[in-house]
Parts: C-alpha cells; structure tokens; sequence
C-alpha cells in the first residue's frame, strides 16, 4: 500500500471526528476514489499483532507502520472494512480503519495528551449544560442526560454541577481528578483513540466514559450527544445534506464503540 495513498485518502491518520463541514466537504469534492488494488484480504500475525493482510501482504500507515490490532477481533473488523470495498475504496466507509490510523501514527505517541484533551472535555462537559425551556428540550435533555451523570457519580464519585444556558460553570477539580485513573487505565493506543472520537463526536467526556462502561450502547451514546440537534431538527426539519453528515458521525461512533467493546476499553 502506497505512502501516497494513505495520505492522501486516510487524512494523514488524524482522528476522523476533528473534521469540520468545510474540509469535509472539501474531501468530498476529490476528484475522484481510488480504485481498489488488491484482491484479498486476510488477518494474520505481524510483529507480534494481529495485522491487516491484503494480497497477504501487511497494509500500513502514513509512517508505514503496520494496519493491526491487539488482537484478531479488531484486526477482523479492519479486515471486513477492506473486504467490503468493491471497484474503488472509500475512507468514508472505513471509520475503523481511519481510527487505527490515528492510533498508530498519532495517539500511540502522545498518550497522556490525549488523555488530557478528554479530560478537558469533562471540564466543560455536555451533559451538564442544560436549557431553561422549552419543556420538551428540558425533559430531553434529562432523559439522555440524567442517566450519564448518575453512572459518573455512582461509579466514580465524581459529581458534577450543572449550569443553565451557556453560563460557564468550574466543575470540582477533585470530581475531574477522580476521572483520571480511568482514562489511565486505556493503555492500547486504539482503544485511546476510539474513546477520543466517542467524545469528540458526543461533545461529552462523560457520555464517552459512560459507553466505554457500558452503560450506554453506540445509539444511546450517539443519541445523547445529539440531544440539542435533535431537538432542533424535531421542530424545524433536517435536510438531505445534515442527514449525510449526521449518518456519517453516527457510522464514526459506532466503529469506535465496537474497537473499544474488543479492546476492553
């Protein structure tokens, strides 16, 4: 596989949910998808992992390191995205894949930043920003919302204050730093990385936590960062283009969810 390949079409391994519109949209104007080069594709044991074999040969990265997992459940789930490519190949369609990429080339050198950029989240977290009114946003927002913060205090005694509007509010250093073994306890750098997306995509340190506990499946989670937007979409409609856009983070959440299920994230 290509050095030119992968960085062109697999985004220089970055994590796939720091997209905004305008460069996504950008990337959907390529002139045109690669077409696909190989003819199998196959798991087998590189370096110790379990890698990505396409023409049994390893697939790498940007950094030419080796496309694998820590094991074969997340080396098949990468394998089945490339299987699953038919004339050409659409990264698109490959959030697992994009995800590893950024674990390998990125996250696995910078484990503890990233672990603070999560925690950052949970200092401004979603869920504890909460509308005034309408009543139907309100109760919303407590469905999703309410349960995600009773997991965070029961589990990690880690209570957190909630503010009405965009009121900024300082939450406890002590609930943020009872957050942090947590996080410390992700060691595998996919597993790091998926757990990235899911509060990248959520908006919500906490919601992440809570589907990597599994107290919330990929829809719940997904659902739960999309409360707002939802809402929104309930009261005045959502066209085609948000659709795609929405139908593509929920794809990135769910490939995250299911790396992190078989990591034991």
């Amino acid at each position: 596989m290509s050095n030119e390949f992968t960085r062109d079409w697999f985004d220089d391994g970055r994590d796939p949910a720091q997209d905004d519109p305008v460069r996504a949209a950008r990337h959907g104007m390529k002139p045109a998808l690669p077409r696909r080069f190989y003819e199998t594709v196959s798991v087998g044991e590189v370096e110790g992992r379990f890698a990505v074999l396409l023409d049994g040969r390893p697939a790498r990265t940007k950094r030419k390191l080796v496309l694998s997992g820590p094991n074969a459940a997340i080396a098949g789930i990468l394998a089945a995205e490339w299987a699953a490519q038919a004339t050409e190949i659409n990264p698109a369609t490959m959030p697992a894949t994009r995800i590893a990429h950024a674990a390998l080339d990125h996250v696995a050198d910078a484990m503890e930043n990233v672990r603070a950029d999560i925690l950052k989240y949970a200092a401004s977290d979603l869920v504890c920003y909460r509308a005034g009114d309408p009543v139907r946003l309100v109760e919303r927002q407590a469905q999703h919302w309410d349960p995600v913060l009773a997991h965070i205090r029961a589990r990690y005694g880690a209570g957190f204050l909630l503010s009405e509007g965009i009121t900024f509010v300082d939450q406890p250093a002590e609930s943020l730093a009872r957050l942090a073994p947590r996080l410390d306890a992700v060691t595998d750098p996919i597993a790091l990385a998926a757990l990235h997306v899911l509060t990248t995509i959520s908006g919500s340190a906490l919601v992440a936590i809570s589907v990597a506990d599994g107290v919330l499946d990929a829809d719940q989670g997904f659902d739960a960062g999309e409360c707002d937007a939802d809402y929104e979409a309930s009261v005045w409609g959502i066209d085609e283009e948000a659709a795609e856009r929405r139908a593509l983070r929920l794809a990135d959440f769910r490939a995250a969810t299911a790396l992190l299920r078989q990591t034991g994230g």
